[in-house]
């Protein structure tokens, strides 16, 4: 159960959060078919900014209104649930110290004032977990034939696909729609969920260009591109989405979390990062006609070319003169 947290029950002195970070994948202008998992030290592994209570507020209505959207689960996954869980209960109130409080039975949320009894959600840890953190949180487990399954999900902020349609699939079938997965990624991923070690998790981005700043876009694309976005507008009206994604062993019952923490910028923001907005239009010329078509950037490919050459340009000569 939820509960508002009183006056003895934590310190509700304000802190600052950080500004969120700025991730440009893109910026080296190269785009491959390729894992690009790095390593990530735990110390890193959440992240919590001045977007924290936004991204929560989002959720909670998502959670409201269209819970078995955002939330289901596979009977048999709890402990594997309950892990997560568990890693999160011993990892935010010693990394973030000042955002969260354990308490007996409870943890307290110093940011929203939010308390939460632990027992209360045996039934459904992971739903629980995914309410404290700006992450989406999915749970795979290993199957009899050696393929690891999705089994559970909290998942608010999707890219055009939605959890019903994947529970209980395996890697390959998940990722079947990607062109070009099952002949140059399903086996990297698959060697890399065999060796992943609990103490050495890793990360990688993703990234594409959406005409909406919605962190919730759960179903399959229901209206085409705008026809109208020109290189004038561009800047304005299309968006970077960036999915900085984690894996981590669960050592006790062998799973995997996947979780995906989803960035927004705006795409005028790559005036600030001139090597970024080259890197960016290095990168489009570069990705197969498939794959344009299915991260939805060629209707959109021209305006945004044209939006960030304009800007190039004006910037040379800027510097040129300077």
């Amino acid at each position: 159960m939820l509960h508002k947290t009183g006056s003895d029950d934590a310190s509700m002195t304000p802190f600052a959060l950080t500004l969120p970070p700025v991730y440009l994948p893109f910026a080296d202008g190269r785009w491959q078919m390729r894992l690009g998992l790095r390593s990530l030290s735990l110390a890193d592994w959440i992240e919590i900014d001045d977007q924290y209570e936004r991204y929560l507020q989002r959720k909670r209505e998502l959670l409201h209104e269209r819970y078995v959207d955002v939330f289901a689960a596979i009977s048999g996954s709890e402990a594997a649930q309950q892990e997560v869980l568990n890693l999160l209960l011993g990892y935010l109130p010693q990394r973030f110290p000042e955002c969260f409080a354990q308490k007996g039975d409870r943890l307290i949320n110093q940011i929203t004032g939010e308390a939460w009894t632990l027992a209360e959600w045996r039934d459904r840890p992971l739903d629980l977990a995914g309410r404290w953190v700006q992450e989406d949180l999915l749970v795979l487990l290993p199957s009899e034939d050696g393929y690891y399954r999705l089994v559970a999900g909290s998942l608010c902020f999707p890219l055009y696909w939605r959890l019903a349609d994947k529970l209980g699939q395996p890697l390959g079938q998940i990722h079947a729609p990607v062109p070009g997965y099952d002949k140059t990624l399903e086996r990297p991923m698959d060697n890399f969920f065999a060796r992943l070690q609990p103490d050495h998790p890793g990360y990688r981005f993703n990234w594409s260009v959406v005409d909406t700043p919605e962190l919730f876009l759960g179903n399959q694309r229901s209206h085409p591109v705008p026809a109208d976005i020109t290189p004038a507008s561009a800047g304005d009206r299309l968006w970077i989405r960036v999915e900085r994604q984690t894996l981590r062993r669960l050592p006790q019952t062998g799973g995997v979390l996947f979780t995906v923490r989803t960035y927004t910028y705006p795409l005028a923001i790559l005036q600030q990062y001139p090597e970024a907005a080259a890197g960016l239009v290095e990168a489009i010329a570069q990705i197969p006609p498939a794959m344009q078509l299915y991260k939805s950037i060629a209707p959109i490919r021209s305006a945004i070319e044209g939006y960030l050459q304009g800007y190039l340009q004006g910037y040379l000569q800027g510097y040129l003169q300077s």
